[in-house]
């Protein structure tokens, strides 16, 4: 049903994508990536569809994340990229369409933007009422809901009801909590469900509206992720990224991610991810190596992120190994992709995390875990390879490690990074 439902919006971003693309043909004339009068004549002639058509599926695959539109430039979606081989990027496309059914038609002009919001805010209780109806419902019942649910968003705003306030004038937003507030909702309930049957999320007529099986999935999805943020078994959901990392850091790996889907449930996925990538690259290694597996919970939509800090050194061996998993590489194997130089640096940050959270018997045993058949050769890589926290790891090691020639040795090569000595 999305793929059906997004079928044009994906004709047309593709379209875009081949038309509008860097070094391409077929920009407007003004070089704008955007859909200008004269690019939605072209694309309509190229796709021979209506130029109406054309503007609708356009304004759908923005909102669906398959375009993203930066200024005057157009890019393609990770959305657009990977919809031929992962499903999850399909329902992840119809569930951003669906989350923004209010921009799918134009709201009433006549309505005060204060009553538009107040129903914007209230239709996800209609939509629950709905699912668990599993059935048509009369608008009449949807109307009382609404009215309801409206009402308590005002008492929670600690607004006194109109009939209370008789001198209010009657185009104030609260008039719309007095005896005439179900006319005066009505016609924000009708605008709602036609903008919710538009994206497909119900059906809408003959005085009644009905999910349809897409609309009730997302729903009972969003009631779940609802129930998963409630349930964070270490209460760490309303802490930033960087706190909720170091909450997880003594939890064993299965609450951990009970702990990161709870966190991830209560916030965009977008800013979600761009906070734990900016908790990755803190001076803290063991936060580090957590954001990461936090972003594997979050999956397909972290991807193109994830690629995006290929370049950053600190980073680029965990979004390697990220990258390498996502694509189907057994988690076993995915040390693999790796040079043998990011290898290295991996190792000396893993090393780091130990160093600084755990005991002096688990960084021997991280010893064991280097690529490096013997011990010279580790100090010589790992010399070489520069990261900053070298010294305190082999000053760390050499104090933990119980063979005094070892220990020796390691403490020498701590000493010649110190001094930038060979």
């Amino acid at each position: 049903m999305a793929r059906s439902g997004l079928a044009g919006a994906v004709r047309v971003a593709r379209w875009a994508d081949a038309a509008l693309g860097p070094g391409r043909n077929g920009a407007t004339a003004d070089g704008k990536a955007t859909l200008s009068e004269a690019t939605a004549r072209q694309a309509a002639a190229e796709l021979r569809l209506g130029v109406d058509q054309v503007r609708a599926d356009w304004d759908t695959a923005r909102l669906a994340g398959l375009v993203e539109v930066h200024g005057d430039n157009a890019r393609p979606g990770w959305r657009l990229r990977a919809w031929d081989r992962d499903d999850s990027a399909v329902l992840r496309g119809w569930v951003a369409l669906f989350d923004a059914w209010s921009l799918a038609c134009p709201e009433p002009g006549d309505q005060e933007a204060a009553a538009v919001a107040e129903v914007v805010s209230a239709m996800p209780q209609v939509l629950s009422f709905l699912q668990l109806s599993a059935g048509p419902v009369p608008v009449e019942q949807l109307l009382d809901l609404l009215r309801q649910r409206v009402t308590e968003l005002r008492t929670a705003r600690c607004e006194v009801p109109y009939d209370a306030q008789p001198a209010v004038p009657a185009a104030e937003p609260a008039s719309l909590a007095g005896p005439a507030e179900a006319g005066a909702l009505a016609p924000l309930l009708d605008w709602a469900l036609r903008a919710l049957a538009s994206v497909g999320a119900l059906t809408y007529g003959d005085g009644q509206a009905t999910l349809t099986p897409l609309g009730s999935w997302a729903v009972w999805v969003k009631l779940e992720q609802i129930c998963v943020a409630a349930q964070s078994p270490a209460g760490n959901i309303e802490q930033a990224a960087e706190d909720m990392l170091r909450g997880c850091a003594q939890l064993r790996p299965n609450a951990a991610r009970a702990e990161y889907r709870a966190w991830l449930a209560a916030r965009p996925v977008g800013s979600a991810v761009t906070e734990l990538l900016g908790a990755a690259r803190g001076e803290d290694a063991l936060l580090r190596g957590l954001a990461f597996e936090a972003l594997r919970v979050v999956g397909a939509p972290a991807e193109p992120d994830v690629r995006a800090v290929l370049d950053e050194p600190a980073l680029r061996p965990y979004a390697l190994l990220w990258l390498a998993e996502h694509d189907g590489v057994d988690p076993e194997d995915a040390h693999e992709v790796l040079t043998r130089e990011e290898a290295t640096w991996l190792w000396v940050d893993t090393a780091a995390a130990v160093a600084d959270h755990g005991e002096a018997p688990m960084l021997v045993r991280h010893l064991e875990a280097a690529l490096q058949p013997t011990v010279p050769a580790l100090l010589d890589e790992v010399r070489a390879v520069g990261h900053p926290r070298t010294v305190q790891v082999l000053v760390a090691l050499a104090a933990a490690h119980p063979d005094p020639a070892l220990a020796k040795a390691v403490r020498r090569a701590a000493f010649q990074v110190h001094t930038g000595g060979s």
